[in-house]
């Protein structure tokens, strides 16, 4: 599939970068005489590409690759590739096709691999990060287009990946999700946040792991990409250490329970991973001890159950503001409603025992972000709190979060320990 950007400048001069991962890296070309072509790469270096990138309005150019023009000879001070000097014809082949990367203006800093970390944009000769104000999945999904990362997998605020320093650049972004750039997006035009809000992403690209056939997105059969394709998990080894990795780099929950033998039925395609052995320690499942080679089949496929909820700012595991996990994204639950029979589910759910009081008006501090639920109606007999019966919509506040203080793991803990 060629990708193609081009950009149609004032003075009626056209030019594209095809096949590069975004708008702006990619083969150069030109359109002239009624048709698109190519530029030859002989004489092509850093000048000549820092006027293409100055051409696409795509910051400075980071580094050129390797016919309507050859021979170009930029100053690197023009506006446009055509205004510098070129040979009148030209001796090349195909296999001679000049490309740039330019810089597009945006980063993601102290996240695991490139595709996911705190976002960053260039503005005004300066680094600055963005407001988690509206942050959302459709804003998400823009910063991995850019970035040239895949699909987006979950969003982040209150500075999940470290607070940033310098100017925040923007505010109260509400991306559609179709646009190519994150300054393309709606904003505010001036901003009232400070780091501790700032915004942050994983996109598929860094995480390279999915769950597949599970109930939501924290449970399911696991599934890497490399070498350009999905594949499976051999559950050879399979073990509690190994769920917890990939329970982390998911951004879900603990790991609750590991599953073999295809229990989310079987996989497809390669299988990639074989006796992976991770201490639990690691922040990617392709960074544990593994097999170089495989003998399974995808009758053995390995799958996780992860948490997709969590109870925050309480007195360990099990007590705190209850938080869920939905569309990519960590959100509170309104306290409307709330009573001891959606904390007995909370904390069957938590693996925390009976529950032992419920908390209205923010108890344990106020979230960010989504409010996901309100007017929950649990029974009590629910295995989930998404089971239960609540409102389409809600009409709260975060200083209405909804929190449970629940019997515990201490006394499940004690018996393990004194067998």
């Amino acid at each position: 599939l060629a990708l193609a950007f081009s950009l149609n400048i004032s003075c009626g001069i056209e030019i594209r970068l095809v096949n590069g991962k975004s708008f702006c890296s990619g083969r150069v070309e030109v359109y002239y005489k009624d048709q698109w072509g190519t530029v030859c790469d002989d004489s092509w270096d850093i000048n000549d590409a820092a006027v293409v990138c100055r051409q696409m309005r795509c910051g400075e150019a980071l580094r050129s690759g390797p016919i309507h023009l050859d021979n170009v000879a930029c100053s690197g001070s023009e506006n446009s590739i055509t205004g510098c000097r070129h040979s009148s014809s030209h001796n090349c082949g195909h296999g001679e096709d000049a490309g740039v990367t330019c810089g597009v203006n945006i980063r993601l800093v102290n996240g695991t691999g490139s595709c996911s970390g705190r976002v960053e944009v260039y503005y005004n000769g300066e680094w600055g990060t963005v407001c988690d104000d509206s942050w959302d999945i459709n804003d998400a999904t823009v910063v991995c287009r850019q970035m040239g990362c895949g699909e987006a997998l979950s969003v982040h605020s209150s500075a999940h990946f470290g607070a940033g320093s310098g100017p925040i650049h923007l505010d109260d972004v509400a991306c559609s999700g179709s646009e190519n750039s994150i300054t393309s997006c709606s904003r505010a035009s001036s901003q009232n946040c400070n780091h501790g809000e700032d915004a942050g992403v994983t996109c598929a690209g860094g995480v390279n792991i999915r769950l597949v056939n599970g109930t939501g997105s924290c449970s399911g059969r696991v599934e890497v990409y490399y070498n350009g394709e999905w594949g499976t998990v051999c559950d050879d080894s399979w073990d509690i250490n190994d769920a917890t990795v990939v329970c982390r780099q998911m951004g879900c929950g603990e790991a609750l329970s590991v599953h073999s033998s295809a229990h989310f039925g079987a996989g497809s395609g390669p299988i990639h991973l074989d006796d992976v052995a991770c201490s639990g320690s690691e922040n990617s499942i392709t960074s544990c001890s593994r097999a170089s080679s495989q003998n399974c089949n995808h009758g053995e496929d390995a799958g996780v159950t992860c948490a997709d909820i969590r109870l925050v700012n309480g007195n360990g595991f099990c007590s705190g503001r209850v938080e869920v996990y939905y569309n990519g994204e960590w959100g509170t639950v309104c306290d409307d409603s709330w009573d001891m029979n959606d904390a007995a589910v909370v904390c069957r759910q938590m693996r925390c025992g009976e529950a032992v009081s419920v908390h209205s008006s923010a108890h344990f501090g106020a979230g960010s972000g989504p409010i996901h639920l309100d007017d929950v109606a649990c029974s009590g007999s629910e295995n989930s709190i998404t089971s239960c019966s609540r409102a389409s919509s809600q009409n709260c506040n975060h200083g209405e979060d909804a929190g449970v203080i629940c019997a515990g793991r201490q006394k499940l803990n004690t018996f393990i320990l004194n067998l």
